[in-house]
């Protein structure tokens, strides 16, 4: 993976927003050409196809890619997505935000409202080869670099939309889950692309259940199923592997969301040589202090968020530079990326998650010229 001495890259998180209209696999495999351009233009390092070729979601795209599942509706009703602490204690906010469709940009477009319930009703299996084929396809084809980064998802962030009626163990289950994703994540790594592993949920699940069961016995639920990634990245180089994790990035309170300090020892537990992890907006800016107590390992490559989807607001170049040193002088500037809190597709207006990425760029380019003086 690629870092540099002479000056602080730049990169995202994948998804970015789909022009008005956009369509249709064709429609939007077509506009990957644009989007990779647009990147280019910018002057970002790391770039993907916006996760166009996935529709704009990174949770619906494999709705359809697995063997062993039965679609049908829950039999508790509530799903975990509108359960939680943030929930009940901001009641009149999340019912306002709702009515209004403002916990999303898009909703019903790029993120949905509503998800499909899947059932395990036998043995897991990836069916999905010809669908992944063209998503490599569409993003080599317009993009003519090795720093290139596809985004798959966690196990642990399916488990939470997927019952298991067939598994004797929630282990198994997620254990099975893992060995199917694998064949995804092989067949990225395999293109030459970098992987990238986005996992919401794994600590998005702490203000659903983690404070009823407490914080010991969440933390090892979550160890659980970072074995279970890591599982699936068995036979991967750590080296092609960017993990992601983030809090849902819905726009709201996350008042409840765990400390960073809480989960780092987990996270740089998986099988990766990236990390991102938000930094940018405002529940989570404060935590860059974590690395003052943690060792980043040797070898290991920090992407702390720079710029939020979380406010309209444009950070000037100068905050985004005060951002990147900070994290540059607690673990080295040959080992940071500059990069995004979340996806801007469905999160942000257009207009104002590329005026975001232009000013990553620009205030990486200041971050530079300050870590040389």
């Amino acid at each position: 993976m690629r870092r540099s001495t002479e000056r602080i890259l730049t990169t995202h998180v994948g998804s970015l927003p789909e022009p008005p209209g956009l369509r249709g696999e064709e429609a939007r495999a077509a506009a990957v050409a644009d989007v990779v351009r647009r990147q280019r233009e910018i002057g970002l390092d790391v770039i993907n196809e916006g996760e166009y070729t996935k529709g704009g979601d990174w949770l619906s795209y494999v709705d359809y890619r697995f063997g062993g599942f039965t679609e049908r509706p829950r039999k508790d009703g509530m799903p975990l997505i509108v359960q939680g602490k943030d929930r009940q204690e901001f009641a009149e906010f999340y019912r306002y935000a709702t009515e209004r469709g403002t916990l999303f940009y898009t909703p019903g477009e790029q993120i949905r409202p509503k998800r499909p319930n899947w059932v395990c009703t036998g043995p897991i299996t990836y069916e999905a080869h010809d669908a992944l084929a063209r998503e490599i396809d569409a993003l080599k084809m317009h993009a003519d670099s090795d720093e290139l980064f596809l985004t798959a998802t966690a196990p642990a962030s399916l488990e939470v939309y997927r019952e298991n009626e067939y598994y004797a163990s929630d282990e198994e289950y997620l254990f099975a889950l893992a060995e199917a994703l694998r064949v995804e994540y092989e067949a990225i790594v395999d293109a030459g692309l970098l992987l990238q592993i986005d996992d919401a949920w794994l600590p998005a699940l702490w203000d659903r259940i983690g404070l009823g069961m407490g914080l010991d016995a969440f933390r090892k639920r979550c160890t659980v199923r970072v074995d279970a990634l890591n599982h699936a990245l068995r036979n991967i180089p750590e080296d092609r592997v960017r993990y992601h994790m983030c809090w849902g990035s819905w726009h709201g309170p996350h008042a409840y969301d765990l400390e960073l300090v809480h989960l780092v020892d987990i996270l740089l537990r998986v099988k990766a040589e990236a990390y991102l992890i938000e930094a940018a907006n405002a529940r989570h800016e404060h935590e860059y202090v974590v690395w003052d107590d943690v060792k980043l390992p040797e070898g290991k490559i920090l992407i702390p968020g720079v710029i939020s989807h979380a406010t309209d607001g444009i950070e000037h170049p100068d905050l985004i530079s005060q951002r990147i040193r900070r994290f540059a002088e607690r673990v080295g500037r040959e080992n940071v990326i500059a990069g995004a809190d979340c996806g801007f597709g469905g999160r942000s207006h257009p207009q104002i998650a590329w005026a975001k990425l232009e000013a990553l760029t620009e205030g990486a380019a200041l971050a530079t010229k300050a870590l040389k003086a």
